[in-house]
Formats: structure tokens, C-alpha cells, sequence
């Protein structure tokens, strides 16, 4: 299939993604923003999802190298949890390929509008350190595992679950657990990209403008974390995400209604 994108487009294209880049870097759930954007733009669900890892994979690389220099997060102390998300990224994107293309449209956008209102709605995190819920086992084998295989299969709100469950289920404070999650972030982002690569599915020119705002974008709002920036934008990302997501609904709404009526039958 071959995609022709105006100018305009893609320049819009690259403005979302340096406003995503910002949101993730500071809080996650850029992906709120991207994804519906892509799809807006009429790029099928599987290229959407494939670019949007293209383009994010840039954003991730400048917040996560930010935390790591400025010393929120320990590379030596992740080994495990790298290789562990990694492993689950790519198994999530192995099954997006392999999933009906309509269910795809349909599930994104349901499971972007659950998650964007869980956005909205989850509490603030504790700032302090906490004693640890899980083990460490638990957490290598099983929790980033999970976690990795969710953003290699769709993503939008990885960010946000990659701090939360640091916060919760290893009692880390808020600065370290946001800078563990860059890191995180960008390994799925990375597996599932590789993935991505080798099954044909990025659509580069669209993927490379975007990169470029998600790189200043990155880097500008792991700045603004480390300064305190976290309690910032979450209302702003519900309303663009449903409003987009409202859009695309309109646009898509025969097929949606074609995919229930075969499930009921």
C-alpha cells in the first residue's frame, strides 16, 4: 500500500509529536496524542502503531539518556528489567502483526479512551520512598514482562504504567521511578520497533518529521521533570485524546459496527 502524505500533514504530524514528547517525558501518555493522530491522518492501525514507535523511540532516547546523566536512573541496577521488557515488547508486537486488522480498529481506540480517562482519574503518587510490595523476581519475571509485552502490543499510556507500578509495587519516590521508566520506555519502544522494521510497517517520512519534534520535545520535558513539572497537562491530554478519538469514531464507524455484528454472531 502506498501512502501520500501533503506537507501539511506531516508538518502538523511533527508539531504532535513535540508536544508528546514533552507530555511523556514529564508524566507519559504521549501516545495519547500520537496514536490518534496517525490514525486521523488515515494511516492503517498497523502502520500507525509501527510509526508511532519510529517516531517515539527518539523522544524516549533523549528522556531516558537525560535521567540517566542527571543520575535517576541506574543502568547496572535495571540489567534484568531491560532484557526482560525487551523480551516481553517483542512478543507484544509479534502478536499485533498476526491480529485481524479490523479488530485492530476497533480495540485502539477503545483501549485509548480507557486508558485516557484512567489518566485523568489516577491519583497523585507518593514522592517518598516505600517498602516494596513485590520481589524482585516478581518485578523482573513477571511485572516487565507484562508491561513490555502491552506497549510492543498498542502502547498508549506505557509511560504512565512504567512509573505508577515503580511507585507501587517497588516503593520508589516519584523522581526515580519516572527516570526508571524512560529507560524502560525506550527498551520496549526499541524491541518493538525492531519488530516493526523487519515486517515492512514504519512509514519513514512521516516517522522521521515526527522524530525530530519528539526528540526536542523529549529532552525539554525530562528537563522540566527533574524540576518538579508533574503536575501539568493531564486535563489537556484527555481533552485532545477523546476529541481525536471522537473524530476518528465518526470516520471509522461502518467498520466498527461490521466488526460487532460478525463477533455477535
Amino acid at each position: 500500500m502506498e501512502l501520500v502524505f501533503s506537507i501539511e500533514t506531516i508538518i502538523m504530524l511533527a508539531g504532535i509529536a513535540f508536544m508528546a514528547g514533552f507530555i511523556d517525558a514529564i508524566a507519559g501518555g504521549g501516545g495519547l496524542i500520537t496514536i490518534p493522530a496517525l490514525l486521523l491522518a488515515q494511516m492503517p492501525p498497523v502502520l500507525a502503531l509501527a510509526t508511532n514507535k519510529f517516531q517515539a523511540s527518539f523522544g524516549g532516547f533523549a528522556a531516558a539518556t537525560t535521567m540517566v546523566r542527571k543520575g535517576k536512573a541506574n543502568l547496572s541496577d535495571m540489567k534484568v528489567s531491560i532484557v526482560m521488557c525487551f523480551v516481553g515488547s517483542v512478543v507484544g508486537t509479534v502478536a499485533v502483526l498476526i491480529s485481524p486488522p479490523q479488530f485492530l480498529t476497533v480495540i485502539i481506540p477503545c483501549v485509548i479512551a480507557i486508558i485516557c480517562v484512567y489518566f485523568l482519574l489516577a491519583p497523585a503518587q507518593s514522592s517518598a520512598e516505600q517498602k516494596p510490595r513485590v520481589s524482585s523476581s516478581t518485578w523482573h519475571f513477571f511485572c516487565v514482562p507484562g508491561l513490555g509485552f502491552y506497549d510492543g502490543y498498542l502502547g498508549p499510556g506505557a509511560g504512565m504504567f512504567y512509573t505508577l507500578c515503580q511507585v507501587t509495587l517497588q516503593g520508589k519516590n516519584l523522581l526515580m521511578a519516572t527516570g526508571g521508566a524512560k529507560v524502560l520506555n525506550f527498551t520496549s519502544n526499541i524491541a518493538s520497533l525492531i519488530v516493526f522494521i523487519f515486517s515492512g510497517k514504519v512509514v519513514w517520512i512521516v516517522g522521521g518529521a515526527m522524530a525530530v519534534g519528539q526528540i526536542f520535545g523529549g529532552y525539554l520535558g525530562a528537563h522540566t521533570a527533574i524540576k518538579g513539572g508533574h503536575r501539568v497537562i493531564r486535563p489537556i491530554i484527555v481533552i485532545i485524546c477523546l476529541a481525536m478519538l471522537g473524530q476518528y469514531v465518526v470516520e471509522n464507524w461502518a467498520v466498527m459496527l461490521e466488526w460487532f455484528a460478525a463477533v455477535l454472531q
